[in-house]
């Protein structure tokens, strides 16, 4: 098994090279978080030819123990019946000491990575709140506010109007303790630091003020994403399993429904001005490296 998960894993980060929007935003965590949190699970390709089955065990030995693990289920299941089978096919698994973790500041400003080509990939990040929060909710509001639809602000004015771009969105990223902003917009080399200029301009004008229906647009897209959570077993497990990480506790879709609808204009205005939008880690691929905001 060890050759052809090995093979498969190389394969992946080979297809990663080309696409080059997936490479970005790899290569942006690796500079807006400190290692090892903003590195890939996949590693590198010289990575993994290092790698021997005899490494692999013994990483297993070291770092996988129960005390450490996460089981979420969701569905129409036996709760006690799925609880002793879990008993009962990890009984002989060994608690463990929690591994140190040794943290290596390696998170830059900026990095470019040079590609030959008619089009530039351009990736930013800054500082948010992370998922366990207070003001998690609130944070998710202004980034669906800014990349929540063809309505969303990213949308209209860096895509739509100004018709620099053919992709621009941007996602709140969580870690345990920290959290980010994320922002991506693929355009050609021409028009590349007009967009950079123009995305982060919008970002920032989110602090001017927020109108209504921008506010209800985002509570009806959070409302649709509910409902088709709902549909799905699976992304429910897998909130599940991230809730408890997070949070040590289990958010229900009402929890989430009701807290997402208490996030008024006012909040949201007040979170931007606490958590500005600035010091902007940014990366580009592509054939020039661009000229960074001042802050």
């Amino acid at each position: 098994q060890f050759p052809y998960v090995m093979s498969g894993v190389a394969q992946s980060l080979l297809a990663e090279e080309d696409e080059p929007q997936r490479k970005a935003l790899t290569e942006l965590r690796k500079c807006c978080y400190d290692s090892p949190w903003g590195r890939s699970t996949e590693g590198t390709l010289g990575e993994l030819e290092s790698i021997t089955f005899e490494d692999v065990i013994e990483h297993a030995k070291r770092h996988l123990r129960p005390n450490g693990a996460l089981i979420g289920v969701a569905g129409n299941v036996d709760a006690e019946a799925i609880r002793d089978c879990v008993e009962k096919q990890f009984a002989d698994w060994d608690s463990l000491p929690e591994p140190t973790v040794d943290r290596q500041a390696t998170a830059q400003r900026s990095h470019h990575l040079t590609h030959e080509s008619a089009q530039t990939h351009i990736a930013l990040a800054f500082n948010a709140v992370p998922y366990g929060h207070p003001d998690y909710y609130t944070a998710w509001a202004a980034v669906n506010i800014l990349s929540g639809g063809s309505s969303s602000r990213l949308f209209t004015e860096v895509r739509e109007k100004r018709g620099l771009c053919y992709s621009v969105y941007a996602t709140l990223n969580s870690l345990l303790l920290e959290g980010r902003v994320m922002a991506y917009a693929g355009t050609t080399t021409e028009r590349a630091q007009e967009t950079l200029d123009v995305m982060i301009q919008e970002i920032q004008k989110l602090k001017d003020g927020i109108a209504a229906d921008e506010l209800a647009r985002c509570h009806a897209r959070a409302k649709s994403a509910l409902i088709m959570q709902q549909e799905s077993t699976g992304a429910r497990a897998s909130s599940i399993a991230r809730d408890w990480f997070h949070l040590q506790r289990i958010n229900t879709l009402e929890d989430v429904r009701k807290a997402v609808e208490a996030v008024t204009v006012d909040q949201i205005l007040d979170y931007v001005e606490r958590y500005p939008a600035e010091h902007f880690t940014i990366l580009t691929i592509g054939e020039k490296p661009l000229k960074l905001p001042t802050d």
